[in-house]
């Protein structure tokens, strides 16, 4: 972590002042100085789990960058007086670093999610974005059993950029275990990214997501999740709590 780059604690959990754009640039650096780096995507449900699992809270905290992916964050940010300057979706920087590793030749590999899903995103992201190489794709499974034949799959081809979608908190803690075998200059959880990409789901439309209800839209379209929602009124209760520092 770059003691210069602004930041913040929620609830104990860190979240980076930074833009979209700042993260593109700190990911060039990462690439180019070759060092395995861990990026974050800091939601309230993060923040929730991150209560109760302390070594989850040390792995985000222990990031290179904690990308603040959320309108909850950006409201807990202003309660608590350090307002953030920008929302970065992690399912946007996808999109964003496929982008840019097609213009600069970064080898991009994709781990995680159903069987076939991540084959048709890495189709789909090629398409997007023409030169894109992609090093490979797996679903591979976060189980600790599979963890070497993982690791020996990946260290093979040798990318610049590995998207690891498990799930959290199962592939933060992944990516922070095997980071230093791995010798992956950029590691990031990416979550449902992949499903999106690949239309396996479909994400909430882009005004809804700026009104902030892309929760609702979730929950209406899989209402399995209600427990996992109920993180969000408690996270509103814990940080309306805290006092303005």
């Amino acid at each position: 972590m770059n003691a210069s780059r602004p930041t913040l604690r929620i609830l104990g959990v860190r979240v980076d002042d930074v833009t979209s754009d700042e993260a593109l640039a700190l990911i060039q650096r990462f690439i180019a100085q070759r060092t395995p780096r861990q990026i974050c995507t800091v939601n309230t449900e993060f923040i929730m789990a991150a209560q109760r699992n302390e070594t989850f809270r040390q792995v985000i905290n222990d990031a290179a960058i904690c990308l603040p992916d959320g309108v909850g964050i950006l409201w807990a940010a202003r309660r608590l007086g350090h307002p953030l300057r920008e929302r970065v979706a992690g399912s946007d920087m996808v999109e964003q670093i496929a982008a840019h590793a097609a213009r600069r030749g970064w080898r991009v590999y994709l781990l995680g999610a159903a069987p076939g899903v991540a084959d048709k995103a890495a189709a789909i992201l090629q398409a997007r974005h023409a030169g894109l190489d992609v090093a490979g794709t797996f679903a591979g499974s976060p189980v600790p059993a599979e963890e070497e034949a993982i690791v020996e799959r990946i260290r093979a081809v040798q990318p610049d950029v590995l998207f690891v979608a498990f799930g959290a908190p199962s592939q933060d803690l992944w990516i922070a275990r095997n980071q230093p075998r791995l010798q992956v200059p950029v590691a990031m959880g990416v979550g449902g990214a992949l499903d999106f990409i690949a239309g396996v789901a479909k994400r909430a439309p882009g005004w809804l997501q700026r009104l902030g209800l892309e929760w609702l839209y979730r929950l209406i379209r899989e209402p399995w999740r209600w427990r996992r929602q109920l993180a969000l009124p408690r996270f509103v209760w814990r940080v309306w709590r805290v006092r303005r520092r």
